[in-house]
């Protein structure tokens, strides 16, 4: 990574953590106010490589970090990961869990409690659950974090 794109993106960070972004153009327009000559284009590009995805907090739709992303899952929740969960897929704004037959039930019943603020909702069958999100990118950042409780001892 070059300089100047690690001094941007640090920026960008910033930017994201102290006030609410909602668009990419907004975001170039702080950006050039801080310094920075940056496209839409290379904006999106930072947003992708960071991780940033759009979120709805207090009704407004706005970009966050991986780490502003939510508390980590209840200990209940976890536990029935580890327990349960078989593997984690995402297919479009959709999270896909697999379990053993069974007990996919008993996993989206754990989905619905914990109320997760990225989980819109979810469907459960006899060995898989759909977590709709709100974005591709949220889904995807929630498979992530999902994908790492698995693997945690």
């Amino acid at each position: 990574m070059t300089d100047a794109r690690a001094r941007r993106q640090r920026t960008i960070a910033d930017l994201l953590r102290k006030q609410a972004i909602t668009s990419q153009d907004d975001l170039a327009e702080r950006l050039a106010v801080a310094g920075f000559v940056a496209t839409q284009a290379t904006v999106s590009r930072d947003l992708d490589q960071m991780g940033a995805v759009k979120i709805r907090r207090n009704g407004t739709t706005a970009y966050a970090l991986p780490e502003q992303l939510g508390t980590p899952a209840p200990p209940r929740l976890t536990a029935i990961i580890r327990d349960w969960v078989r593997s984690v897929d995402t297919a479009s704004n959709l999270v896909v869990l697999k379990t053993p037959p069974g007990s996919a039930h008993l996993v989206g019943v754990a989905f619905d409690q914990a109320e997760l603020p990225e989980v819109v909702g979810t469907i459960s069958g006899d060995d898989t659950i759909f977590l709709a999100l709100r974005s591709p990118a949220e889904a995807e950042t929630l498979a992530e974090r999902l994908r790492r409780l698995e693997l945690e001892p």
